[in-house]
This record gives C-alpha cells, sequence and structure tokens, in this order.
C-alpha cells in the first residue's frame, strides 16, 4: 500500500479545522460567549465562583469543570530528555508528524497507541509495542484481544508482553522481561501508557473541590463535593471517552435547570479503531463473571452475516453476547469487525432498555447488514 502521508496530515488538518469551526458557529449562534485563555478558579464570590481568564475576571452561580485529560508521563530515566528532544512523541505530536519514521517502538498496548500503530504499520512501518501486562488493549474481551493481536502480528507489528520499560535513550528503549535486560531499537517513539485527568494548576483548591487519585470526584448527577460545582469529561476520570463526556454533560446542565437526569455508565459502548475494529459495551465475560454474575455467553464467527463474507475474504472476526443467565437480559457485547462501531450502539440500546433475548428477537434488524449477526446471535439463545 501506498500512501501520501503529508496528504493524509493536511487532510487532517482540514477536517479538524471544519469541524472546530462548525462548533464555534453553533456556540455563536446560541450566544455563548467563548474565551480563548487559560482559566484559573480564583475563589468564590458575592455572585458565585470567579474564574480568571485572560487578565479578565468572569463569576457565575454554577461552575462545569471541563479540563480534560493529559497524556500520562510517567517518571522513566531518559524519557522527559526523549520528548524534549522529539525522539519520543505523544499523541498530540504524533498526528503532527510530517516525516514517517523506519521503525516504530510504541510504549503501551492501550487504545491510543494501537490505533496510531495500525495506520503506520498499514503504510509499511515496522512496529515494536512493549506492554507492561500479559495483553494488549486494557480490559477488552480477551478472546478478542487474541484474535485481534494475531491479525497484527500478520501485518508485522511485534509484541514485547510482560516488559517493564526502565530507560529510554537517545535512539533505543531499554526494558525488562523475564529478569532480563533488553534494548530495542527506534527511529521514533509514542508515549502511550494512558491519560491522566488535568486537574493541577486551575485552581480547584481554591475552593476545595475533592479529587481522587488525581480526578475530580462527582456523583450520578455530576455534582463534586462542592455546591453548584459540576465536572465532565475526562477530569473526573470515569470512562475517558468523548461520547461519555457529551452525556455526563447534557446530565450536568439538566440538573442545573431543575430537570431530572442521572448519569449511568453500563451501557456506553467503546471502540477500538484499528484493523478491524474492536467494539464492546457493558459487561465481557470476565468483568460478569467476577461480579458473581451467572452468565450465558453466546459466541459467533461474523461470517454469520453474509455482507461481511463477502466484503472481507479470510476475515477472522466473532463477536459475543453476554447474558445475565438469571433474567435473560443483555448485559454485554463484543465484536471483532469492520463497520462494528457504526452498529454497536444497538447492543447498547438493548442493554440500556434492560432487554431480553426474547426481547431482542422481535426487533428486525436490516439486511443485509453486517449487524444482522446479533440476530443469528440471540436465536441460538
Amino acid at each position: 500500500m501506498t500512501i501520501d502521508h503529508n496528504a493524509v496530515i493536511d487532510r487532517k488538518n482540514k477536517v479538524v479545522k471544519t469541524l472546530v469551526s462548525g462548533v464555534a458557529a453553533t456556540l455563536k449562534s446560541k450566544k455563548v460567549e467563548m474565551v480563548n485563555a487559560y482559566g484559573v478558579i480564583k475563589g468564590k464570590g458575592a455572585e458565585g465562583y470567579i474564574v480568571e481568564a485572560g487578565g479578565k475576571e468572569y463569576e457565575g452561580k454554577n461552575l462545569i469543570i471541563a479540563t480534560g485529560s493529559d497524556c500520562a508521563i510517567i517518571p522513566i530515566p531518559g524519557l522527559k530528555e526523549a520528548l524534549e528532544s522529539g525522539y519520543a512523541v505523544t499523541n498530540r505530536e504524533f498526528l503532527d508528524m510530517r516525516e514517517v519514521p523506519k521503525h516504530l517502538v510504541v510504549l503501551g498496548g492501550g487504545v491510543i497507541g494501537l490505533e496510531m500503530a495500525t495506520y503506520l504499520a498499514m503504510i509499511g512501518v515496522k512496529i515494536t509495542v512493549v506492554e507492561m501486562l500479559d495483553h494488549i488493549a486494557g480490559a477488552t474481551d480477551k478472546d478478542l484481544v487474541k484474535e485481534l493481536q494475531k491479525g497484527f502480528e500478520k501485518m508485522g507489528m511485534e509484541f514485547i508482553l510482560n516488559a517493564r520499560v526502565t530507560e529510554v535513550k537517545s535512539d533505543r528503549v531499554v526494558y525488562e522481561k523475564d529478569g532480563k535486560v533488553c534494548e530495542v531499537e527506534g527511529d521514533k517513539v509514542l508515549l502511550s501508557i494512558g491519560r491522566r485527568a488535568h486537574t493541577q494548576g486551575v485552581g480547584l483548591e481554591n475552593i476545595g473541590v475533592e479529587l481522587n487519585r488525581g480526578a475530580v470526584v462527582t456523583d450520578e448527577h455530576m455534582k463534586t463535593n462542592v455546591p453548584n460545582v459540576y465536572a465532565v469529561g475526562d477530569v473526573n476520570g470515569k470512562l475517558m471517552l468523548a461520547h461519555t463526556a457529551y452525556r455526563e454533560a447534557d446530565v450536568a446542565v439538566n440538573t442545573i435547570l431543575g430537570k431530572q437526569d442521572v448519569m449511568r455508565y453500563d451501557a456506553i459502548p467503546s471502540v477500538l479503531y484499528t484493523l478491524p475494529e474492536l467494539s464492546s459495551v457493558g459487561d465481557t465475560e470476565e468483568m460478569a463473571k467476577a461480579k458473581g454474575i451467572d452468565v450465558k455467553v453466546i459466541k459467533l464467527p461474523m461470517v454469520y452475516s453474509g455482507r461481511y463474507l463477502v466484503e472481507n475474504e479470510g476475515g477472522k472476526g466473532f463477536m459475543k453476547l453476554v447474558f445475565n443467565k438469571k433474567y435473560g437480559t443483555l448485559i454485554g457485547a463484543q465484536f471483532l469487525a469492520n463497520y462494528s462501531s457504526e452498529f454497536i450502539a444497538t447492543c447498547a440500546t438493548f442493554i440500556e432498555m434492560e432487554m431480553t433475548a426474547e426481547d431482542i428477537k422481535q426487533v428486525v434488524l436490516p439486511h443485509p447488514t453486517v449487524m444482522e449477526v446479533i440476530r443469528d446471535a440471540v436465536n441460538q439463545y
């Protein structure tokens, strides 16, 4: 595959600019005042909470904290220097890289690292992923992850698991594995070991906002421990996903307006945008069993879908539905298949509505689609 990487970056920048402009236009149409400056909470005044930004003070009865998150940077010897020199990059710098490395070493086998590594592997870059755990993709269903990793390895990606990075040098990464010190050379290092809530330097201590492991503590209404102060998005550390933040913002605003609304996290979809996509919602089989739930799991290869079979020659994708055996309700769903990001919300709806297998059987799914494999799976309940 031949790709003009600079054209990709240009296209990315164009799309981002268009989307940002669209959001700005929407805010303007709603008469929202935008201040492009770093804001700091100064304290509480007579009319409410005071925020200083751009040399001016703004005061309001209610305050929503939505400062997001930053790339987690751990104290590995040489890492700070590598980031300063540009040898190591975070996801932010990675997305602006004009020069493609010949060999990328990825520190961490989580979502961000795998997504970016997938793109580079597709255009011929050698990829080595160094991960401290014995598996990649975090808490995702282990059966699907194993198959995903096999696909990555067929693309030429190398995985060094159960390895602890001990140093980053000017041209290589040093790690320990099985009691041995090893090295892997690379032209560039991508730091991808997770994200941390951005709570430093914004003045939370000035009004006494409670933190837990660096993230703002919130309840089901997105309230903090301080009256009329709310926190939404990555800053509360619950589920660091953009669509989660959107819903949390809805709940916070509705609560401020006196409308009854609560935030629920049981049916929030998550997608690993790799090739193929790995989409999930609710509990995995392992999660449910850890909670003491007696489960019935239905597992099917994606080739049960005619459209998937047509469009994925030799595809090894498969899916799982996890049911609460006592009640027959769907509590989890996982798919390893392209397009799964487009229909995982269907299963999220089933879970949110506490639908049983019999309920789901009555839902008509369109044909031919990849998602109709759900019907085939439920019919085996």
